[in-house]
């Protein structure tokens, strides 16, 4: 399905749009309470932000460990040199004018029966609700040989910031003509057409500047988000630079050597000149400490409030919740953020939880002025889990011309500069 400019731009506008209507008559008294938020990223911080908005009478703090976010969404134009590091960087001081307490701490516990955090150092910070907005942890145990030393040297970059800079540099330093091998895990995971993004972005850095190299995929899966849409253009651009081996043809990635740069699956090994390592995912330490993963890899929530369905007056978002049909992404936590203010601004006011309706666009760049989109409308289904609304979305069509290519690619930069301008200020 084509979907046409109009809808697209309507798309965003639902994403901006739709958590302010029927706002709680909380917006409008002074009733009182803390909302304490833990993760300053696109849930968390959207969170913080649009809770101040619906609901002024609230105290809204955000714990965050580190002085700024950087983005992972747009991380992939940093590695192929389309961006420095700068540009996906951003400061809390605009949640800060708009009245958001930001407190810049690690947090080392939960305690949901006391309501309230243990700060590294030993501060207690106590709330009335909590939003807990952790991310990701990465499961690197699951590859033989893969740790946090590895890591220096056969970079993930799946977390960014330093990691994106350290795989940046390597690539810059290869020689023309080399390999770069990247390892892509099962789902779920965070944003599951990043790691294809990735590669294109690569190749066309190598395009220009080491046209000799070669961009080699091993795929823990038989197909991946997007894949028409990514491989028809990577024919289009790099020709036969990027080769993608799925999972039937590897077995699967089961160990790594960092001091040779070998990757070894199931069937075969292989040795890259840059090793770009994306292990298996889980919710962030956080949760699973405070035991809202309930001994799984993700947490439980209601989906109308993103209230935890194991501890009272504990909300989840973002890519640590298990949300149905919805992917991990920015997009995704920043809607469900939404839909969480609105729930909490609505539970203080004593007032009933509406049905939400949800949003993902997801823009993927396969070159500079290459874009493709594909957009959904979710809602609560009749079991109790968001679904797809079936027609609601849309795809970008294949074999499209490049100046709809070049529009999809200027909606995504479009896209990245309203929303976190909408969080950050």
């Amino acid at each position: 399905m084509r979907t046409s400019e109009p809808t697209r731009r309507q798309t965003l506008g639902m994403l901006t749009a739709a958590p302010l209507l029927g706002m709680p008559a909380i917006a409008r008294g002074a009733t009182q309470g803390r909302v304490v938020i833990v993760g300053g990223g696109f849930g968390g911080a959207t969170c913080a932000r649009y809770l101040r908005r619906m609901a002024p009478g609230l105290s809204v703090t955000l714990v965050e460990r580190n002085p700024h976010f950087v983005t992972c969404p747009f991380s992939n134009l940093v590695l192929g040199g389309l961006l420095g590091i700068e540009s996906i960087t951003h400061s809390y001081d605009g949640l800060r004018r708009d009245g958001v307490e930001v407190v810049q701490a690690n947090v080392e516990a939960i305690d949901p029966a006391g309501r309230e955090l243990r700060l590294t150092g030993g501060d207690r910070l106590g709330y009335d609700r909590l939003v807990v907005s952790p991310g990701i942890d990465l499961i690197m145990e699951a590859i033989d040989g893969y740790d946090e030393a590895a890591a220096e040297r056969m970079p993930h970059a799946w977390q960014a910031g330093s990691q994106t800079l350290l795989l940046r540099r390597q690539l810059e330093a290869m020689e023309d003509g080399g390999v770069f091998v990247m390892a892509i895990p099962q789902t779920p995971y965070r944003c599951p057409p990043g790691p294809y993004e990735r590669a294109s972005l690569i190749a066309n850095y190598f395009r220009t500047h080491k046209p000799r190299s070669k961009i080699l995929l091993l795929d823990d899966k038989d197909q991946f988000s997007k894949q028409g849409l990514f491989q028809e253009g990577w024919a289009q651009l790099y020709g036969d630079m990027i080769e993608w081996l799925p999972f039937g043809q590897t077995g699967g990635l089961i160990a790594v050597d960092p001091d040779t740069g070998v990757l070894q699956t199931e069937f075969d090994t292989h040795r890259a000149d840059v090793a770009n390592v994306i292990p298996p995912q889980r919710a962030g330490r956080i949760v699973h400490d405070a035991g809202l993963t309930e001994g799984g890899q993700w947490c439980r929530v209601d989906p109308r409030s993103f209230e935890s369905v194991v501890a009272e007056g504990v909300h989840v978002l973002g890519d640590a919740v298990i949300a149905g049909a919805m992917p991990k992404s920015g997009f995704s936590a920043g809607t469900q953020a939404m839909v969480c203010a609105r729930a909490i601004a609505a539970l203080f006011a004593g007032e009933s939880l509406a049905e939400p309706s949800f949003v993902n666009t997801c823009y993927s760049l396969v070159g500079p002025d290459y874009g493709i989109t594909v957009a959904d409308v979710f809602r609560i289904g009749p079991e109790g889990s968001i679904v797809a609304v079936q027609g609601a979305g849309g795809v970008s069509p294949m074999g499209a011309d490049p100046e709809f290519r070049l529009r999809e690619a200027r909606y995504a930069r479009g896209w990245y500069t309203s929303i976190t301008q909408d969080i950050y200020g």
